[in-house]
């Protein structure tokens, strides 16, 4: 990583990495990362070119053979060593993912955690890879199965997680035996470069694990070589099923997670101050950018206006700020002035379409941050499902109130909706919170839990147009994503007289 002077600015300049090493980028292309607080750039990230990316494919597959050999045991060793390393460089880490994304450093430290975790779950590979096995299925015969890797294998991941969503995919990936290319967001690179040096430093072989940056002509390029035969993705709708169409049509196994449009509804029992922390801390948590915050608050029967008067001033109390350098606050900036205008003309269609926006978030600055991707919290309420701000993944600091006269028109409204990624239900009624699991139309579900992120060892995945394909991420799931499953039958003749 070199460093350039701009001005006062220390401007890094970043690079690939491919076959254990860094590569600085030859397509002479870069793009800007900005650190979101004080809106200036602090890096350059290359973009790489066909033969970028092909020199990290040709690594993967010279690495596959001997490393899908090698015992489930020596991987586990070494994921071990990697866990221990993440550990060590954990508050590291955690800087870099801030000053790209934004995000505070606590919630930074929270993402590094989250991402240890799956390297944990990944530690216990060999007895996540054993198998069945029959004796004497039939006279003189055995029967049994395995569960071998697929080959390279490529990741596309979103900026506003990039540590956790990458963890998800490359550890996955190599504990099963497979390479991995990882394309990550060009917004927020620098984690994944951190990540693939401490890989090798773990003692990795080289090309198991490759990092190339770009855009879409990149993702084309990895779609469509025929030495990748599994995609991973985690983005928007529209990029999801694109990646999810262009790699399943080339034969390629395909895991694809899209947008979210998260409800929690209130019914009138519930803990009404766990219910406002709740909403609060997932709507506003990481400035609303995280596909599983709260977008949404479904108010069932008369909590509409207890839940309007109890959230306004919370909302209109939220502290912004530079997450590096301020204690206490509530949330950083958004990733770039591009989403942040994208996220005022949600609120000006809110308001043209008749919502009522009764805390307005939008003139706040930051003393000192004046430049920074700064946008208050906004709060609407009378929220009706035709409006652009109920239907559409706005991914900021938004939250609509919209209300509902029963549990049942409750859970038609989000059945209804085209998104089915996460939703929660606060309540104290039992029977209610069982009807309410079980006809749900949702991959992800929290009872008196605002944001269901399942443990490392379970699996993550929505449901509709939330998820391409037929497997989750992490967990389990990723276990059998990543490998084929083998039937195996055998018969010896009987030397035995």
């Amino acid at each position: 990583m070199r460093e350039a002077d701009q001005g006062a600015v220390r401007v890094r300049e970043l690079s690939h990495f491919i076959d254990g090493q860094r590569a600085v980028g030859a397509s002479g292309q870069f793009v800007d990362v900005y650190d979101p607080a004080p809106g200036r750039v602090t890096a350059h990230v290359p973009v790489a070119n066909a033969a970028e990316v092909a020199a990290a494919v040709a690594a993967a597959k010279a690495a596959f053979p001997a490393w899908s050999e090698t015992s489930p045991l020596t991987r586990a060793r070494l994921i071990f060593k990697f866990k221990e390393l993440l550990e060590a460089h954990s508050d590291e880490l955690a800087e870099l993912i801030t000053r790209d994304h934004g995000k505070l450093f606590s919630d930074a430290k929270g993402e590094v955690m989250r991402g240890i975790e799956i390297v944990e779950f990944a530690c216990g590979i060999p007895n996540l890879l054993k198998t069945e096995f029959t004796d004497q299925i039939s006279g003189g015969m055995d029967a049994w199965n395995l569960r071998q890797p697929l080959g390279v294998a490529a990741g596309v991941t979103p900026f506003n997680f990039p540590m956790v969503v990458p963890c998800w995919m490359f550890v996955m990936a190599a504990a099963t035996g497979n390479t991995f290319i990882l394309k990550p967001s060009e917004r927020t690179p620098s984690a994944s470069i951190r990540l693939a040096e401490l890989f090798i430093e773990a003692g990795f072989p080289k090309g198991v694990f490759n990092v190339v940056h770009g855009s879409k002509a990149v993702v084309d390029a990895l779609i469509q070589h025929p030495d990748v035969v599994a995609m991973s993705v985690v983005a928007s709708t529209p990029v999801a099923e694109y990646i999810y169409s262009e790699s399943a049509k080339r034969g390629k196994r395909v895991q694809a997670l899209g947008s979210a449009k998260n409800h929690l509804v209130v019914m009138p029992d519930a803990n009404m101050d766990q219910a406002v922390d709740a909403l609060i801390n997932s709507a506003y948590g990481s400035a609303g950018e995280r596909c599983m915050a709260t977008s949404v608050a479904v108010a069932v029967g008369p909590t509409g206006d207890e839940l309007i008067e109890r959230l306004a001033p919370r909302v209109r109390s939220l502290r912004m700020g530079n997450g590096m350098e301020e204690p206490g606050l509530d949330m950083g900036p958004l990733i770039s002035a591009a989403h942040r205008a994208k996220v005022l003309d949600y609120i000006d269609a809110g308001i043209a379409a008749g919502a009522k926006l009764v805390v307005d978030g939008r003139g706040q600055t930051v003393p000192g941050h004046e430049e920074g991707f700064f946008l208050g919290g906004s709060l609407f309420d009378d929220v009706k499902s035709d409006m652009s701000i109920y239907r559409e993944e706005i991914f900021g600091p938004v939250l609509s109130v919209v209300r509902v006269p029963d549990l049942a028109s409750a859970i038609a409204l989000v059945n209804a909706h085209e998104l089915g990624n996460c939703v929660s239900l606060f309540t104290f009624d039992g029977a209610a919170a069982r009807a309410f699991s079980r006809q749900i139309q949702v991959g992800m579900v929290g009872i008196n839990v605002p944001s269901p992120v399942p443990s490392a060892w379970h699996s993550f995945g929505g449901w509709k147009r939330s998820l391409f394909g037929d497997h989750h991420a992490y967990g389990e799931e990723a276990v059998r994503f990543y490998t084929h499953y083998k039937s195996v039958m055998q018969r010896w003749p009987d030397s035995i007289t």
